[in-house]
Order: C-alpha cells, then sequence, then structure tokens
C-alpha cells in the first residue's frame, strides 16, 4: 500500500474529526474522564490494531490518549492508517 501524497492526506482529513497530519503520521489526542478509562480505550485501541496488523504510536497522560498513525514500511501515511483511525474514533465514542 503506498504512501499517500500531502494532497490527499489533506483531502481525507476533512472527513476526520480531530486528525492532523504532522510529519509521517497522522495523530489525535482523547480526552476521557480520568485515567481508568483511558486505559480501556488503549486497551481496545490495542485490540484493534492487532487484528489489523497495525500498530499506533500510543501516548498516556493520565486521562489523556495520544495516537499517531504511520505505516513505517512505505515511509509515510497509507489508507491503512486511515481505516484504523475511523475504528479509533469508532471505539472512542462507544459507551464503556
Amino acid at each position: 500500500m503506498a504512501a499517500l501524497s500531502k494532497v490527499e492526506i489533506q483531502q481525507k482529513l476533512k472527513e476526520m474529526r480531530g486528525w492532523s497530519h504532522m510529519g509521517k503520521a497522522i495523530q489525535k489526542k482523547y480526552t476521557l474522564k480520568s485515567f481508568m478509562p483511558a486505559i480501556g480505550l488503549v486497551n481496545k485501541i490495542a485490540e484493534a490494531a492487532e487484528k489489523a496488523g497495525h500498530h499506533p504510536d500510543i501516548t498516556i497522560n493520565y486521562n489523556i490518549v495520544g495516537i499517531s498513525l504511520s505505516t513505517h514500511s512505505e515511509g509515510g501515511v497509507t489508507q491503512k492508517d486511515f481505516d484504523l483511525a475511523r475504528q479509533i474514533d469508532q471505539l472512542a465514542e462507544a459507551p464503556s
């Protein structure tokens, strides 16, 4: 799966609330009520990522979960990153 151009990435980001393009990745931060809901979201993301064979960079700062998606083998952002980003958004919106 080939890396997308900057123009393609910007076009796709118009459909993605809260996601931005930084360097060779797309990223977003989620703010949850407290630490344990943040950990719960991270666990859900980990399961979805493992099933997709795609592993995001994840940071946790108390109740803030940061996600950075890039397809390292392609040296940038691919459709695979956008597919996982949509899944992550759905997980974050789902009730715990």
